[in-house]
């Protein structure tokens, strides 16, 4: 059944990825239309997401941020499938880095570096990035059900020299390729909530406590790697700018957790600034009132 229902999606998929960005956009028009009007898409989640975490806002500025949401979400995946067949001249003039050179500063100091991110205007494309690199780039991701949908998006993202690791095999390769001098960029998108049951920490989100990742601070601190944060912008419809900031040099001389709420600290920035661009259907308050352990760092 995997393989038929990918025969079947991927001659859809290819079409779409060659569609001319005008006319992409006009037919995420046409999906968001049906995703949000006639199905109703985790409108519920979305809903309560933003009442929870903006509640000084009136009804009708949240359902104008729920609104533009959508269409940016709509947007968003089908820019990943024209990821597929879109050229390197062409992303690079549509996903700009600010600060090239704070890349190349950092690999000048000889450590491997994580990145961390939120799921916030288009953290697909930030692997554009991959390809200014000297290092190598690595992106952390939860696999895929479908074998041949996951090959898929690994093969998408290794045409701009980025490359995937499940969850389950980070500490390993991580571990793997400090030993054998290999330097990396590894990237965490870590604003994400953890099974309540693996809950360990704890934190204050957009001003509600929330269980929280930290795995990218626990690497950091027992290999010795820098953090920095991709700050991702949505300049207008199909442009984005990300920028590095330097989050942490030395991990070792942080008290846990204080590096992942500094993480946090800068994706609420990014959500206050223009909440229309965070990925709003996952249900990252669902645990708001269930805390029952004491944090302990979480990998």
């Amino acid at each position: 059944m995997q393989l038929l229902a990918y025969i079947l999606m991927y001659p859809i998929l290819w079409f779409i990825s060659i569609l001319p960005f005008r006319i992409l956009y006009i037919f995420s028009d046409f999906v968001c239309f049906w995703v949000y009007n006639v199905f109703g898409y985790r409108k519920k989640t979305v809903r309560k997401n933003i009442a929870l975490t903006l509640p000084n806002l009136n009804t009708k500025e949240r359902l104008d941020i729920e609104r533009k949401f959508y269409t940016h979400m709509c947007d968003m995946f089908l820019e990943m499938i024209k990821t597929m067949n879109i050229s390197e001249k062409e992303i690079n003039r549509r996903f700009v880095l600010t600060n090239l050179e704070l890349i190349k500063e950092y690999e000048s100091k000889g450590k491997s570096v994580i990145i961390m991110c939120a799921h916030y205007a288009s953290w697909e494309w930030l692997i554009n990035i991959a390809k200014k690199m000297n290092y190598s780039s690595i992106g952390i991701y939860k696999k895929i059900n479908n074998k041949y949908f996951d090959k898929l998006i690994r093969d998408i993202r290794s045409r701009l020299k980025a490359e995937l690791v499940e969850t389950k095999k980070t500490v390993e390769l991580m571990e793997y390729n400090e030993a054998n001098g290999i330097k990396a960029f590894y990237g965490f998108a870590s604003d994400q909530s953890p099974q309540l049951m693996k809950a360990r920490y704890w934190d204050n989100f957009m001003g509600l406590e929330v269980p929280v990742y930290t795995g990218a601070e626990m690497l950091a601190k027992k290999l010795d790697m820098n953090i920095v944060f991709a700050r991702v912008k949505k300049v207008k419809r199909g442009f984005y700018q990300a920028t590095i900031v330097p989050l942490v040099d030395n991990p070792r001389d942080y008290q846990d957790y204080e590096i992942t709420s500094l993480f946090l600290r800068e994706v609420e920035k990014q959500i206050l600034e223009a909440p229309e661009y965070y990925f709003w259907t996952h249900k990252r308050w669902k645990h708001v009132g269930k805390k029952k352990h004491e944090n302990k760092i979480l990998v």
